[in-house]
């Protein structure tokens, strides 16, 4: 994070500023709702060089800023470059999604997080170029994956619906699942950091598989892991901004909240407003939640969602969001009417 750069809006809001107008981006807002980005990624040949080339990861980050103005643009990569960068081969089947060769758990002490920024380098230069042509005003986001939810794809080798394989490892070998969330963790610091010195104004952590896991479970997987990656984070860049995502994390939140440190949480669309007004938003930030479908089912649907969400939180520090990422589906002209109604524009 250069010294000089202006406080962005976004920046304002993870300081716990309300604005009059929430800053507003969308996770997976570079993606294949866009024609400009689904052009750009058949000239990658596949989604994993898409991440490391530092051009074209550069052209679709900026392609949603262009086309909405963002307040905030997030690094186009993928939460499995670790791993990847770890030595686990990572590969993307269209229509199925991401692939690995299954993790070797006696073998988990042999991952090496000081070898990621080798692998990664090619991410780091797309976030030193993405924020050299950004606009000055637009914040950039860096990111990487949970320990818990890339732990999740290590041990499956895949997606899976209820997370199955990796809540069997973590109660029934929990010594070696235990050392392999410390090797992400350690991994995550180091990305992180490497990132906030390349130029990003503040970082999110996606656990989108935190819902999996029961009360021990998340306190040991989601919400430690999570805890010591901030404070790792701030030990080299004193003062870093980090937002949280547990999706799924519900009654947790508060809870997470208190014992991570981060600037902001992400909602999923199904906290209930009451609840995250009153038990989340007095402490933190918050950063949410409109539910994705409405985004594909557009018209009223989407104007009361975009209305009940403003309505809930814009009287504290808040940044308009998703409840999840966006989805393929997405019709353009509809994202291009959500943008217009949080601005206050006519529709």
């Amino acid at each position: 994070m250069t010294d000089n750069a202006p406080k962005r809006r976004l920046i304002r809001v993870l300081d716990g500023e309300r604005l009059e107008r929430p800053p507003l981006w969308m996770m997976r807002q570079a993606g294949r709702y866009l024609p400009e980005y689904r052009e750009t990624r058949a000239k990658a040949g596949s989604f994993l060089n898409l991440c490391y080339s530092p051009d074209l990861a550069t052209e679709v980050t900026l392609q949603p800023i262009r086309r909405f103005g963002f307040d905030g643009a997030i690094l186009f990569s993928d939460i499995l470059v670790i791993p990847d960068a770890l030595g686990q081969r990572v590969r993307f089947v269209e229509g199925e999604g991401p692939r690995l060769d299954p993790i070797d758990f006696d073998k988990v002490e042999d991952l090496d997080p000081e070898i990621v920024l080798g692998k990664l380098e090619p991410v780091l230069e797309a976030v030193s170029r993405i924020r050299q042509a950004l606009p000055g005003e637009t914040t950039l986001l860096g990111f990487c994956g949970a320990p818990w939810t890339v732990a999740t794809y290590m041990v499956a080798g895949r997606g899976t619906p209820d997370q199955g394989p990796a809540r069997r490892a973590a109660l029934g070998q929990r010594k070696a699942f235990t050392i392999l969330i410390d090797r992400l963790v350690e991994a995550s610091i180091r990305y992180l950091v490497a990132q906030l010195r390349a130029g990003a104004d503040a970082v999110q952590v996606f656990d989108s598989w935190a819902g999996a896991l029961d009360e021990e479970g998340f306190r040991a997987f989601a919400m430690e892991p999570m805890r010591r990656i901030v404070e790792g984070v701030r030990q080299q860049v004193p003062g870093a901004r980090i937002i949280g995502f547990p999706k799924g994390a519900n009654a947790f939140l508060p809870l997470y909240v208190r014992e991570t440190g981060v600037n902001a949480v992400g909602l999923d669309w199904s906290v209930p407003f009451d609840f995250a007004r009153n038990e989340v938003q007095k402490a933190v930030a918050i950063q949410g939640n409109l539910d994705p479908m409405r985004l594909i089912v557009g018209g009223d649907a989407l104007d009361r969602g975009v209305d009940m969400v403003l309505e809930a939180f814009s009287d504290g520090p808040f940044i308009f969001n998703l409840g999840h990422g966006i989805t393929p589906d997405a019709p353009v002209e509809n994202v291009e009417r959500m943008v217009r109604r949080v601005r206050g524009e006519p529709v």
